[in-house]
């Protein structure tokens, strides 16, 4: 029944990758070490295999694996393409036949799961909010659960290009993978911050949009309390200050909070992952990865839930309902 609105979210989906592409522009334009200092790091001596040392951890910037044209295409971009693929190829399955009236299987979990969803949208938003925001924050949680989640399939961050193994069994092993093919989406900073600026933008129109811009004006910078005509400018002035926060909070600490927050947990959890798959003992590896596999897979879901929530209360803070307003 309410399926459609993710047809709809592709597209914001879509607007999502296309901006994380633009943001992986500027990587191309990072000047080439020099080669003496290429020489130098040559001839520092690297940590012995099986130990966890700074070249066993993932880097920041994720490696770049070819070029369409003048852009650098790297592997969390093409695992960004992945998951998108995926979730359209799920909606497309889901909805081959037409929705049904008494849905049964994959259609009747999507249901309920988006009915829960959206009641929960529902207290928080007026109807009206919420009937532009639940796609968006619902669109915003099923990719980045996603993203998030591949970080634990074998073989992401481990398959790639590197030092070939002298004597090897195996015809492609390396000691260490430079450059992986895959790499968890969310583990790039472009990406996250992608997406908090396309939650900004949006924000910002649907605030518009509900409040009218003098209405948001006055929405944020305005005396929020009955006083007398006395005090009144004394508190005018305060909530001008206030107000003044507010904007600094909307535009900057509220995006940063979204970007900074995702990319900052799983990259950490990629990293531990990382440290415990190269301990020094076999057993301490599988035992401390077995753990750290757990407790990732719990902070993969808690993450999307958190930003798609925090989306929700961000507008919900622009767009206030009618009832608060009156009360005022």
């Amino acid at each position: 029944m309410r399926l459609i609105t993710f047809i709809f979210a592709g597209g914001v989906l879509a607007t999502v990758v296309a901006t994380g592409l633009m943001a992986q522009l500027p990587a191309a334009s990072v000047p080439a070490a020099p080669a003496a200092s290429r020489a130098v790091a040559s001839a520092q001596p690297r940590p012995a295999a099986g130990v966890a040392g700074e070249s066993d951890l993932p880097p920041q910037a994720p490696p770049v694996l070819f070029h369409i044209g003048p852009l650098p295409i790297t592997n969390s971009m093409v695992c960004t393409w992945i998951v998108a693929a995926i979730i359209l190829v799920v909606v497309r399955v889901t909805t081959w036949k037409g929705l049904k009236e008494i849905p049964s299987g994959m259609q009747n979990a999507i249901e309920a799961l988006v009915e829960g969803w959206e009641s929960l949208m529902g207290d928080i938003l007026d109807r009206r909010v919420t009937r532009w925001v639940f796609p968006f924050a619902t669109t915003f949680f099923i990719f980045i659960v996603i993203s998030n989640y591949v970080d634990l399939i074998p073989g992401v961050g481990s398959i790639g290009l590197g030092t070939p193994v002298q004597h090897s069994l195996l015809p492609f092993a390396v000691e260490h993978v430079q450059k992986p093919f895959f790499r968890p989406p969310t583990t790039d900073a472009n990406l996250t911050v992608a997406m908090a600026g396309l939650f900004l933008a949006m924000s910002l129109f649907w605030a518009v949009r509900y409040n009218g811009f003098w209405g948001l004006v006055k929405h944020v910078f305005g005396v929020k309390m009955e006083t007398s005509k006395w005090l009144y400018p004394l508190f005018l002035f305060l909530f001008l200050f206030i107000g003044t926060m507010e904007v600094v909070s909307i535009l900057f600490a509220r995006p940063v909070a979204l970007a900074m927050r995702l990319y900052g947990n799983i990259f950490a959890g990629e990293t531990i992952l990382e440290m415990t798959f190269h301990a020094k003992s076999f057993l301490a590896s599988v035992a401390l990865s077995t753990l750290a596999i757990g407790y990732e897979s719990f902070v993969c879901l808690v993450q999307a839930f958190v930003f798609a929530l925090l989306v929700v209360a961000f507008v919900g803070t622009m767009c206030a309902h009618p009832d608060e307003e009156h009360s005022r």
